[in-house]
């Protein structure tokens, strides 16, 4: 009898100790701070190669990736295969209306500027802004075809928009000493769209010659005709998706109100997507690590807290060059930047968080990171 209560007891013990482990990883998990990545395929990795890159990222505190891999369903099937053992979620990254030269793509869907100057070959700012219009049944079967091809695929947890706007029409202003340019106000070449369609559309619901009109940018239906467009192009996509029973979420411009709707025509609280990534670069704006927060707040705000919102941080890849890089794309966020924009983002109601992008982390980046997503912002 001695002897069965000794192994009971030790029984006991054993299974209050696994209890308690398990409560305090519970603890720890529930007060983890979600962290999701953009990230792209790197050339020719092998599958080994890939799993111990996703691995090192699981363990730094990476719960998914937004991955870019181009159109291939094959190629999602691979990489997601390889995420999923990892434990991280998976979604597909790829790009919405903008969409290079493809065989399957006719040059009359392009995009046509108030010049008359097609996206196709004359596009705004890069050469790889080639944006599609979104008035055009056909760009919808396009983009339809595309993402339910990617979603079918088991591995891929959800399908990830990008560049589901029109081109700027107004650069965010970090950007403006890049291209020489001053943009206090819309512009004729960088203002988009006025190809037959959607002129005659907007008359027809308007009663409106968007054509006639001395300066379109006064015109508050023109505006709303646009943003409306893009809510129904990233709807319908959203009812394709979610048939296929995955998930659908965005890149997005900060605001919306502030900023998406005034530089990019998205108007992106009207969206029926499962989860918000507004790119939250300050930088890009040349503000600090407060305007993260108030512009968080915002975004919280503009989709009644009811949709997850991960604040998107833009990470400097050399920080000890920051101030002697031209180029705004080579700033970001510095290391001793990180941990406040993390708690700027999620005190002011964001569910997680964002990177962009891994690689541009360095191991103070990634120090910073552990020990801020750790943290109870709730006390």
């Amino acid at each position: 009898m001695k002897k069965l209560f000794s192994i009971l007891s030790i029984v006991f013990v054993l299974v209050a100790c696994k209890n308690k482990a398990e409560t305090e990883k519970d603890v720890i998990t529930k007060n983890k701070i979600p962290v999701f990545a953009w990230a792209h395929l790197p050339e020719n990795a092998s599958d080994d190669e890939l799993r111990k890159q996703f691995q090192e990222l699981k363990n730094k505190g990476i719960d998914g990736l937004m991955y870019s891999a181009g159109h291939d369903p094959l190629t999602y099937k691979r990489v997601g295969k390889i995420i999923k053992e990892t434990g991280m979620e998976f979604h597909a990254w790829i790009p919405t209306m903008i969409q290079n030269s493809n065989p399957k793509l006719k040059p009359e869907w392009y995009a046509i500027n108030r010049n008359g100057e097609s996206a196709y070959d004359k596009p705004a700012y890069v050469s790889h802004y080639q944006f599609l219009c979104p008035n055009k049944d056909e760009v919808y079967d396009f983009l339809k075809n595309l993402y339910s091809s990617v979603a079918d695929v088991d591995e891929v947890d959800g399908i990830h928009l990008d560049y589901i706007r029109f081109p700027d029409v107004i650069l965010a202003k970090g950007l403006w000493e890049k291209y020489d340019l001053v943009m206090d106000k819309e512009y004729p070449q960088f203002d988009y769209c006025y190809c037959d369609k959607c002129v005659h559309d907007f008359k027809s619901l308007s009663g409106i010659d968007i054509k006639a009109v001395e300066d379109p940018s006064q015109i508050e239906e023109w505006k709303q005709f646009r943003y409306d467009l893009i809510t129904k192009m990233v709807n319908r996509l959203a009812d394709v998706v979610h048939d296929k029973n995955k998930v659908i979420n965005a890149a997005v411009f900060p605001g919306p109100n502030s900023i998406a709707k005034k530089l990019v025509r998205q108007e992106w609280n009207k969206w029926n997507l499962d989860a918000f990534f507004p790119m939250n670069y300050n930088d890009f704006y040349l503000e600090d690590t407060k305007w993260i927060g108030e512009l968080t707040k915002e975004e919280v705000t503009a989709v009644n807290n009811k949709k997850p919102v991960y604040s998107g941080l833009f990470i400097c890849p050399k920080p000890k060059n920051k101030a002697n890089e031209a180029d705004p794309e080579n700033h970001g966020l510095l290391p001793e930047e990180l941990a406040a924009a993390i708690s700027e983002s999620i005190q002011n109601g964001a569910t997680g968080i964002c990177l962009f992008t891994p690689n541009r982390m360095t191991d103070t980046h990634w120090e910073v990171l552990q020990k801020t997503i750790s943290t109870d912002f709730t006390k």
